[in-house]
């Protein structure tokens, strides 16, 4: 008698195994009796049997508690019930079998017992026993004389353990069985025997073969595949695959999906969409024949079969033994095969995923050609095949950045190359390649920055009008697009800011600060201050720096004007200025700013020109008007700074305007 410590070895079944794997499992083992038995009226018939309680839901079907699975087979013979009783019987290896299925009936019922009759010379023989749980796989066992004159068997399933529940109705799970059983169907010789699910208190009842055949066989249908089969090359062989491509028209919540195939048996497997992003969704198929399929919705399975698969498929046939990746041991991984039937797949459904390829790239496309017209550049060699059916126009961006930084880094290579070999002779074309290929990333980056520009320029006109309650917008917020308020060239470089708007000399700077004490204290704070690179030379050609200096003030606000005001804008300027050439203010690494007698200094004011303004610039500040009165100037001789004051409407006509030729060419 064999003495196996049962519970640990349920407990430690942890492959890929579920509710209907033990159901399958005693289906499988139904059929293989009647096999051997050379039966070819054989039947199978699957009972379930529900709970008593009553549910909450009037009209919801009580939980399923029990599983009887009979079958016309050869019965529990002495060999078949030595079988049982061994762990690891290699009674049905030829078969597939590895001797270990039936402790998974365990893993999700609480209960196994077999009643079975078989032939013995020339009478039958009864034998009824329980699986055990501790130590002995066959307790309770009993031997009798039978009634009856022909061999089957009755195996139950009883109290479906807690947190194991499984579908209610019978159309589900009769579904689901034919998923899982359909390699047995697919087989031409030994015919398969019928199976019918069946409610145990006589109701309903579903004929599994009937899903093939007769009214139900529009639910499942191949689909031609031209060429089926693939190699790959295993660590001391060719390994051949074969696979069959299905439409299940009964989708319910399911994904097409690769399903690998041991000894007859659905063992795992993957969605299609994994590797063909084209499978996410359903299929429709709109010009069905007449019957149950014409305009349904269906999935593709794709079922692989191999010798290899046979061979390595793990004792509770939930898994493999080989890696999901990189097998380097075996020399073939579960994503290598199902990668090769994914295209097998592909290929099967045609004109399908053709068509929802095009969708996906003219998407694609057109987010380009709206939104992102810098990346035009990239779409003749951008690949799209691992890009989602139906990308949001973040994964689109994130594909496009991947790309340009692939081309990038080709670039980079080639050139590394050319000039690592010192000898440009016979790399004449190669060269010219390489600077039109660096011209196209340099156009794409440089069609990136202008059409920011154009955004910045929208946004930046919607802040110079009233809101809905007619206010202005405040001068840090127009303040912020321009440069943000408390911050420096370290903390803001030159790309993130927006000084372009202003002056596109004030781009390159060797120092920026804008709403910051010049002192490091809490003096007056200049709105912006630029301190720019060595640009000019005058007098006796020796350098100086400009220095540049602004002051926004809120749209329509000219409230700044009034006598009793502090906020005189012209007089905070000269007040910088006349700080600056005393050597009062440093730069944010402590250094004193420097200045020399001919430095030039700059300072603007931009504000809105109301009619209070002009005349206040006019009759007390004594400036000058600009030919289109958009702004107003003056010359401080004695400090060396000229001063003008403009509207933000000039700011926003001048930079549009600057930009408008790039607009134009961009089509933005």
């Amino acid at each position: 008698m064999s003495k196996v410590n049962i519970r640990r070895t349920v407990e430690n079944i942890r492959a890929n195994t579920t509710v209907y794997s033990p159901i399958v499992e005693v289906v499988v083992n139904a059929i293989e009796a009647i096999e051997n038995a050379g039966r070819p009226d054989g039947k199978i018939l699957v009972r379930i049997e529900r709970s008593g309680q009553a549910e909450m839901d009037s009209d919801a079907l009580p939980e399923i508690r029990n599983f009887e699975v009979e079958d016309n087979g050869i019965g529990f013979t002495p060999a078949n019930r030595e079988s049982f009783d061994t762990l690891y019987s290699d009674f049905k290896m030829a078969e597939g079998g590895k001797g270990f299925g039936r402790f998974i009936c365990l893993k999700y019922f609480d209960n196994v017992h077999v009643d079975s009759v078989y032939a013995e010379a020339k009478t039958f023989k009864r034998r009824t026993f329980s699986m055990g749980k501790d130590s002995d796989i066959i307790i309770n066992e009993k031997t009798t004389d039978a009634t009856q004159n022909s061999s089957g068997t009755v195996v139950k399933l009883s109290g479906l353990k807690d947190g194991k529940a499984i579908d209610k109705k019978l159309n589900t799970i009769a579904r689901n069985l034919v998923e899982k059983l359909l390699p047995r169907f697919l087989v031409k010789a030994p015919v398969c025997p019928q199976i019918t699910l069946a409610e145990a208190n006589g109701g309903e009842s579903i004929c599994l073969n009937d899903w093939f055949s007769n009214e139900l066989s529009g639910l499942i249908k191949e689909v031609d595949v031209d060429n089926g089969n693939f190699t790959l090359p295993a660590k001391d062989s060719e390994e051949p695959f074969a696979v069959r491509v299905f439409k299940l028209y009964f989708p319910k919540n399911q994904k097409s999906r690769i399903s690998l195939v041991a000894h007859r048996r659905e063992v795992s497997g993957s969605p299609i969409h994994d590797y063909v992003p084209e499978f996410v969704d359903d299929f429709y198929d709109k010009d069905g024949n007449d019957g149950p399929i014409q305009g349904r919705n269906y999935i593709v399975k794709a079922y692989v079969f191999a010798d290899y698969l046979d061979r390595h498929v793990s004792l509770e046939r939930g898994g493999f033994e080989f890696k999901m990746e990189n097998d380097l041991f075996l020399g073939i991984s579960q994503v290598d095969i199902e990668k090769q039937s994914a295209m097998i797949a592909k290929e099967a459904m045609g004109t399908d995923i053709v068509g929802r390829q095009q969708k996906k790239k003219e998407r694609v496309h057109t987010y380009v050609a709206d939104e992102a017209p810098w990346h035009r550049v990239l779409l003749d060699k951008l690949d799209l095949s691992r890009m989602p059916l139906n990308p949001s126009k973040e994964e689109i961006e994130a594909r496009l950045q991947q790309e340009k930084f692939v081309q990038e880094a080709q670039i980079k290579r080639e050139v590394s190359k050319i000039l690592a070999s010192g000898n440009l002779e016979g790399l004449e074309q190669s060269v010219k390649e390489i600077v039109e290929r660096i011209s196209g990333t340099s156009r794409n980056d440089l069609i990136h920055y202008i059409a920011m520009r154009r955004n910045i320029l929208d946004l930046f006109g919607k802040s110079l009008q009233w809101d809905e309650n007619q206010k202005y917008s405040s001068e840090g917020f127009v303040h912020d697009i321009i440069f943000p308020r408390r911050g420096d060239i370290f903390k803001t470089p030159f790309h993130e800011h927006n000084l372009w708007i202003v002056d596109e000399r004030l781009n390159f700077t060797s120092y920026l600060s804008s709403d910051i004490p010049l002192d490091g204290g809490k003096s007056e704070r200049p709105d912006l201050i630029a301190y720019n690179r060595r640009v000019v030379f005058r007098g006796d050609n020796e350098p100086s720096n400009p220095v540049t200096i602004f002051e926004f003030k809120k749209p329509q606000r000219d409230d700044f004007v009034n006598k009793s005001s502090n906020e005189d804008p012209v007089e905070q300027i000269v007040r910088y200025v006349n700080n600056i050439m005393d050597g009062k203010f440093k730069t944010p690494e402590g250094m004193k700013i420097l200045v020399a007698p001919n430095t030039p200094f700059y300072g603007f004011v931009v504000c809105d020109l109301t009619a209070k303004v002009e005349r206040w610039l006019e009759r007390e500040k004594d400036f000058k008007p600009m030919p289109d009165r958009q702004g107003w100037f003056d010359w401080k001789q004695n400090i060396n700074l000229y001063i003008e004051v403009v509207s933000w409407e000039k700011i926003l006509k001048d930079a549009q305007m600057r930009n408008k030729v790039f607009f134009h060419k961009l089509g933005i």
